[in-house]
């Protein structure tokens, strides 16, 4: 009976390399590698200038003691938009935290984004998250990511698990940004002013290079969408967000009551910003409407 339970609860690595090249046709996956069920799909040329790449994890989700790891390298020249079909999930686990790494390599002249779907941490599930962003100079990087505490109208509001959250974004090797978060269910820091509010989504955008001009435009952006709530609109303060610049590069926070509302914030800030950040018209990649 045990070994049965030891093989029902087998934890699963997937990782994935991907090799992005120019060529005169355009950037094409000149390289990859994958072990286990993470994969991609057949590369789109939509003809935006970019190469759109779905990640598929045909799992779902990640379990305790399962591993996902990206290594996405776009060289020099390339153009490529990394995505997802859905949301990654993270489930109740026991044992072991569940892992998911990524580390994102941008040569001079390239760029990459970064727009995967939302991430669901389940109540009870204990999550590990790392991302890393390596830029050389003159690449260009526009990125998010998006936290959804439980699953309310499933009746899971989070009432156990942990999060530990690693973000590292680096230019020629020095850091522009280092972030870390943890907490766990019922930490103070979840109703905190200085914390998540008693918001249950939160996310983050980021993106190089970018100036004061552009700073602004995004600032309307989200002041359109994000008003400041008042006692005549008490709903604004369900969509929270600031904008600032560390340098170059574009930091954009937000929290919010449902995971749609950042979500089609981000999409109107990635569309704003996107020909100013990596040269590119606006054009969304089909899987986001299906």
């Amino acid at each position: 009976m045990a070994a049965i339970e030891a093989v029902a609860r087998r934890a699963w690595r997937g990782a994935l390399t991907l090799e992005l090249e120019a060529t005169p046709r355009g950037t094409v996956v000149a390289r990859r590698r994958h072990e286990g069920p993470f994969c991609i799909q057949r590369p789109f040329l939509p003809g935006d200038g970019a190469c759109h790449v779905y990640l598929l994890h045909p799992p779902g989700g990640l379990a305790g003691g399962d591993e996902l790891v990206l290594d996405a390298r776009a060289g020099a020249g390339a153009a490529a938009l990394l995505t997802t079909p859905a949301a990654t999930k993270f489930y109740r686990c026991d044992g072991e935290r569940s892992v998911q790494v990524q580390t994102l390599q941008v040569a001079a002249g390239a760029s990459l984004e970064w727009l995967p779907q939302d991430t669901i941490l389940f109540g009870g599930s204990r999550a590990l998250l790392t991302t890393r962003v390596e830029l050389a100079p003159g690449a260009r990087f526009i990125g998010w990511e998006q936290l959804s505490l439980g699953r309310p109208l499933s009746g899971d509001r989070y009432a156990a698990g942990s999060l530990e959250q690693h973000t590292r974004i680096a230019l020629d090797g020095e850091p522009l940004l280092l972030e870390s978060l943890r907490f766990k269910a019922g930490d103070r820091l979840l109703a905190a002013a200085c914390g998540l509010r008693s918001l249950g989504v939160c996310g983050a955008l980021y993106a190089y290079p970018a100036n004061d001009p552009l700073l602004v435009r995004v600032r309307s952006c989200i002041g359109a969408a994000a008003p400041s709530p008042t006692r005549s609109a008490p709903q604004a303060r369900a969509l929270q967000c600031g904008a600032t610049l560390l340098g170059e590069l574009l930091a954009v926070r937000c929290l919010a009551a449902e995971p749609e509302a950042l979500r089609n914030l981000f999409e109107a800030l990635w569309r704003e910003i996107r020909r100013d950040v990596v040269g590119l018209a606006p054009s969304a990649p089909r899987i986001w409407r299906t």
